[in-house]
């Protein structure tokens, strides 16, 4: 038996492109062309019927090593903390102020897209310091 090789993270969310566009913001990745035979996203989603529009949208990491994300559009609202997020790294190789000054950086890059922080936990001795944001439909994250 080979090993997979590819993972698919996928979110339940109301607004399944407006999730998706700020991830690929976050992430630095793009948004698939269109279907064939469709000249944009609207386009397509205007030869569906009603029930099927914006029922779904992907995004992908241009280098393809990271994991494609799928949002899919759910009728219930999120009421909890999520199960699994994602853990955004943007602090790696950098210690101490210099790593605390790219997470504020970077935290203030995604609050203008959208994101709300939460809070900041601070570094123990099994994890280091991390900012806990939500994204714009309120799926937990972090930046660490």
């Amino acid at each position: 038996m080979s090993p997979i090789r590819q993972v698919q993270v996928t979110f339940d969310c109301a607004q399944p492109e407006r999730v998706a566009r700020f991830w690929c913001e976050v992430l630095g990745y793009v948004a698939p062309s269109p279907p064939e035979g469709f000249a944009t996203w609207d386009d397509y989603n205007g030869s569906l019927p009603p029930a099927d529009r914006d029922a779904w949208f992907a995004c992908s990491d241009p280098s393809g090593a990271g994991p494609r994300l799928f949002f899919q559009r759910v009728p219930e609202g999120k009421v909890v903390k999520n199960r699994v997020h994602l853990d955004v790294r943007v602090g790696t190789g950098l210690v101490g102020e210099e790593r605390l000054a790219a997470l504020e950086a970077e935290c203030e890059r995604l609050v203008a897209l959208g994101a709300v922080r939460e809070r900041v936990l601070l570094a123990d001795e099994e994890n280091e310091s991390c900012i806990v944001m939500q994204d714009v439909e309120g799926n937990e994250f972090c930046l660490d």
